[in-house]
This record gives structure tokens, C-alpha cells and sequence, in this order.
């Protein structure tokens, strides 16, 4: 996995806190020649890059960035190439929000932001990078979903819709551009202990550290896989979203969830 990573230019947006910062941090371990972190948090950004440059010094770029504007990404993108000697070898599209919230109660302005920070912030990432990764002649692009789209979950509509539509993005520039030799991978990386659940009372007992979570997205991304699933419960549920076998279960256990929801219960 470290001969895939030396020397690259990663650039990970959602980078200051959860598994973007420990992309980044799992990057710079493995030999990477810079990493640019991207974040809204302007506080924890200036933190977490002072921290990592002091350990890798002169590697590490913050840059304050808001995913839901186009022409902030296209700064950031355009700032991050600077500081790569004209490189950008890796984009990690990992911003986004949870979601969570009755459909009767979504607005059309809660709707447009779910789309422009889960779906619009990886579109635009994608649009300012590609003329680099061309020029370079290849590149990869990881773009992180979620399991929900295997299991769409009731009170999530907005996030499960959000996340299924970068995942159909996401499959089909794979082959758009798989002859250039820019890479795209979907990234789903299980349940994870990140500030994403903080609104929620915290994570559950069963989730993994961001740290397992960055490990196995970057094995996966090594491996170019199409879709990293990094947990094995997110596994089983893309082997049974679409079974026609196991039909009836699905629908028990989403129906359940759904009824717990609505009771006032945390559930998975």
C-alpha cells in the first residue's frame, strides 16, 4: 500500500476532523509528498494543520473551504495544485452531513442544502480537478457514500438520496474516464466514531475508529476498487439490498428501525 501512496498529492476535503483528518494524517505515514486538508472549521483547521506540520514538516496545507460554494472549491483545488508543484495525484470528496429529519417536516431549502454539501461539493471537486489530473496524466478521485444506500433508512430521505446519487455519479465517471487513467472509487466507510453523530447522542458500541475506517479506504483505493466497502455489515447489506430472497427481512428490518424512530429511539 506504501508504494501507492509515496510521493502522491492527496487533497481531502472534510479533512480537519474525523475521517478526513485521519486520511490525511494515514496519508503523510505512508510517504505521501504533500497533503492538503480542506475544511469549513477554521479553528480546528488551523489546529490539526499546525499539528501535522509540525510532525511532517513543510507537507501539510489547510485551506478553509466551503463545499457548497463552486467557486471556493475551485480556489481551494486551484491553491492545492500550488502547493503540489503543480499536482494533484488523489481527491477525497469526504465532506458531508448526516441528515436527519421527518419528510414531512423538509423543506425545499433543507433539500437543496443535503444536495449541495453531499452531492454538489464532490461534483465541483471533481470538475476543478480533472484539467490537472489530465494534464499529469492520470489521477484518483474518491468520492464517500454511504451504507444507507443499501439500506435507505426512514427519517433519512435527504441523506440516503444524496449519498445514492454520488454513488450512480460516481459508478458511471469510472468508466468515462477509466481510458485516461483517472481512477474513481465509491467509498463506503462503515459506521464511524466522528462528530457526524454528536446530534445523536453519540456513536453506537459498533462503531470503528476513523482510523480503521481510513485504513481500509486506503487499502481499497490501492487495490482500485470500484466500491471500498470497509465493514463487513455494510458488506452484507450490499450483497442484500436488491435479493429478491431476502425481500421480506430487508422490509422487517427497515420497518423496524422506522417504527423505533418514531417511538424516539436511537436506531440502526
Amino acid at each position: 500500500m506504501k508504494e501507492y501512496y509515496e510521493n502522491k498529492v492527496g487533497v481531502v476535503t472534510g479533512g480537519a476532523s474525523g475521517i478526513g483528518l485521519a486520511l490525511c494524517e494515514m496519508l503523510l505515514s505512508l510517504g505521501a509528498k504533500a497533503v492538503i486538508m480542506a475544511d469549513l472549521n477554521a479553528e480546528k483547521l488551523k489546529a490539526e494543520t499546525k499539528r501535522l506540520n509540525d510532525i511532517y514538516p513543510g507537507k501539510v496545507l489547510g485551506i478553509q473551504t466551503d463545499v457548497t460554494k463552486k467557486e471556493s472549491v475551485f480556489s481551494m483545488i486551484e491553491k492545492a495544485a500550488e502547493f503540489g508543484s503543480g499536482r494533484i495525484d488523489l481527491l477525497f470528496n469526504n465532506a458531508g452531513l448526516g441528515l436527519v429529519k421527518p419528510f414531512d417536516e423538509t423543506t425545499d431549502e433543507d433539500w437543496k442544502f443535503a444536495f449541495d454539501v453531499n452531492f454538489y461539493g464532490a461534483l465541483y471537486g471533481i470538475q476543478a480537478v480533472l484539467p490537472i489530473m489530465r494534464g499529469q496524466g492520470g489521477g484518483h478521485i474518491a468520492n464517500t457514500a454511504s451504507g444507507i444506500v443499501f439500506a435507505p433508512m426512514a427519517f433519512q430521505s435527504m441523506y440516503s438520496a444524496t449519498k445514492s446519487a454520488l454513488v450512480g455519479l460516481t459508478g458511471s465517471l469510472r468508466y468515462e474516464f477509466w481510458d485516461e487513467n483517472i481512477r474513481f472509487s465509491t467509498v463506503i466507510p462503515g459506521t464511524v466514531a466522528t462528530p457526524i453523530w454528536d446530534k445523536a447522542g453519540g456513536p453506537p458500541e459498533s462503531a470503528i475508529t476513523p482510523e480503521e475506517s481510513a485504513r481500509g479506504i486506503l487499502k481499497g483505493l490501492a487495490e482500485n476498487e470500484r466500491v471500498i466497502i470497509v465493514t463487513d455489515p455494510d458488506r452484507e447489506g450490499a450483497i442484500n439490498a436488491f435479493r429478491p430472497e431476502v425481500a421480506r427481512g430487508m422490509d422487517e428490518y427497515l420497518l423496524n428501525v422506522a417504527r423505533q424512530r418514531k417511538s424516539g429511539k436511537a436506531a440502526i
